[in-house]
């Protein structure tokens, strides 16, 4: 079981697993299921069921399902394929891909050795992103690198992603690119949207949250998540104040998730930092 946050790798690994395997035939003995797709316990009797009980292609000794996106199964589908797991062990190995391992089955979670992915690191992603600007000899500069691994937070695929979108403009990427094309506050804005709130400038904050939500198009839980990220590493806020501050951002974020008035709820936690920080 392979476990972890999107665009760390998992179904790469399973995919370079099986070439290595199997060579020139992997393709005849791997098969690929996105169970996001196909919740039901539909896919587990028809199309896993058929695939595992027939034999391998070129002698190898067992052929490999990836079930992507397990975590997305019906608790049913779940304990059919659990039964499916056991009847054709002999023939079938099973990958399943998974955000969430938790959400899996414990009896299916017990006949698995589970793998954890994290997210890429700076470096990582820093070298990878380089090595394909210069393959399609792009001119990025080390800030537009920065931005993109900011943006990203560890998910390769939408770095590359990103990295793909911004050539489009242009051979030279630069980091007004990277924030415009994702939809992303620059760091050092949303931390100047903190201060002017924590310093009493109601007015001048709140015209800051508009333009962030008409001109740059961010939605309520973008503001929340990248104020989250910040106020985690302002050095000018003691534990105490990020621990309360965070604390309303949660229930904030939560409204917003379910169904709140967007507008309202963002003026509003912009006003508690207006009193929050006249303490």
């Amino acid at each position: 079981m392979f476990s972890g946050p999107a665009g760390t790798g998992k179904t790469a690994s399973s995919i370079a697993l099986a070439r290595e395997l199997f060579g020139d035939t992997w393709r005849n003995n791997f098969m690929e299921l996105n169970a996001s797709d196909e919740r039901g316990i539909d896919i587990v009797r028809n199309n896993i069921k058929n695939f595992a009980r027939m034999s391998s292609v070129g002698g190898a000794q067992f052929k490999i399902i990836f079930l992507d996106e397990a975590d997305a199964l019906t608790p049913d589908a779940q304990a059919a394929l659990r039964r499916t797991m056991e009847r054709y062990s002999q023939t079938c190995r099973f990958i399943l891909s998974c955000n969430y391992s938790s959400r899996i089955i414990v009896p299916i979670q017990s006949r698995c050795a589970v793998y954890r992915f994290r997210p890429l690191g700076e470096d990582s992603m820093m070298q990878r992103i380089l090595e394909i600007s210069r393959a399609e000899e792009l001119d990025i500069s080390e800030d537009a690198v920065k931005a993109m691994i900011f943006v990203s937070q560890g998910d390769m695929r939408k770095a590359v992603n990103t990295l793909q979108s911004a050539a489009v403009m242009g051979k030279k990427i630069i980091p007004d690119a990277i924030y415009e094309i994702t939809a992303t506050a620059r760091p050092e804005e949303i931390r100047e949207l903190i201060n002017l709130a924590l310093d009493g400038e109601l007015l001048k904050s709140i015209d800051r949250l508009t333009s962030m939500l008409v001109e740059k198009g961010l939605s309520g839980e973008d503001i929340t998540a990248q104020m989250h990220r910040e106020i985690l590493g302002m050095e000018n806020l003691t534990d105490k104040k990020k621990v309360e501050l965070l604390d309303h951002i949660g229930e904030i974020e939560f409204r917003l998730t379910e169904g709140a008035n967007e507008r309202i709820q963002l003026d509003a936690l912009i006003a508690h930092l207006v009193l929050s920080g006249g303490k």
